[in-house]
C-alpha cells in the first residue's frame, strides 16, 4: 500500500501552484493559494522541522527589533 504524506503533497502543490505567472492568477485563485499555504503551516507546525522554523523566525525577529530600537 502506497501512504503519502499530506504535509509533502501540500508542499509540492504550493510550489507547482506559485511557479505560475502572477498575471495568470485570478483573486480566487490567490485566495485558494493562502488557504493551502496556512493548512500546510498547521501540519508541519508540530514537527520537530517547523519548530525549528518557529525558533529561527523568532531569532531573527529578536534581532531585528533589537536593532531597530534606539
Amino acid at each position: 500500500m502506497l501512504s503519502i504524506n499530506v504535509a509533502v503533497l501540500l508542499a509540492v502543490v504550493i510550489v507547482v501552484r506559485l511557479r505560475r505567472r502572477t498575471e495568470a492568477r485570478s483573486r480566487f485563485d490567490e485566495k485558494l493559494t493562502v488557504v493551502i499555504v496556512l493548512v500546510f503551516g498547521v501540519l508541519i507546525a508540530p514537527t520537530s522541522f517547523g519548530q525549528g522554523v518557529l525558533n529561527a523566525v523568532g531569532q531573527v525577529a529578536r534581532s531585528l527589533s533589537q536593532t531597530s530600537s534606539p
